[in-house]
């Protein structure tokens, strides 16, 4: 269900930001917001359009935590886990949901590309812990039941869509 690359979209990505090594980041940024990781293909066509060496860019899309060469679900939910919402029980919602969805910890996306767990330090919402994100909205003062409910509704507004 990956999406297959597209250069010539990735040629009007880096045309839209101008073919220089200063743009690189911005380029990379947009390139994932599509395909919701960075696709190997990238690598060298932005080495070439941008001038600068293909480890170079690699390198930025290795130094930026935020970046990603792993296909990421279309729902990315984070599980916090600093000190506030661990002690608040956020690790059997961790477990909760790598059951319901059949993830690892060595396994963080379902198989449809549908779903992608990941663990933070802290996502800055102490006061409403546990807390987890899905797409970067936040759900406060969640439980494993919650999660499952959650998860049921992300899947049945999917069915729908």
């Amino acid at each position: 269900m990956s999406q297959s690359y597209d250069s010539r979209l990735v040629d009007n990505i880096i045309d839209g930001h101008g073919a220089a090594p200063t743009a690189v980041i911005a380029i990379l940024q947009e390139v994932q917001e599509h395909y919701r990781y960075l696709p190997p293909e990238v690598f060298p066509q932005l080495s070439r359009r941008v001038g600068v060496s293909e480890a170079s860019v690699y390198s930025v899309a290795t130094f930026y935590e935020n970046f990603s060469l792993e296909p990421k679900g279309k729902y990315v939910i984070k599980v916090c886990d600093g000190t506030a919402c661990h002690v608040r029980k956020s690790i059997p919602i961790l477990e909760r949901l790598r059951s319901d969805l059949g993830l690892s910890e060595k396994n963080s996306t379902t198989g449809d590309l549908l779903f992608t767990i990941e663990t933070v330090s802290c996502l800055g919402a102490c006061g409403l812990a546990p807390v987890v994100t899905v797409n970067d909205k936040v759900y406060p003062a969640m439980t494993p039941d919650k999660t499952s409910a959650l998860l049921s509704q992300l899947k049945e507004d999917e069915a729908h869509a």
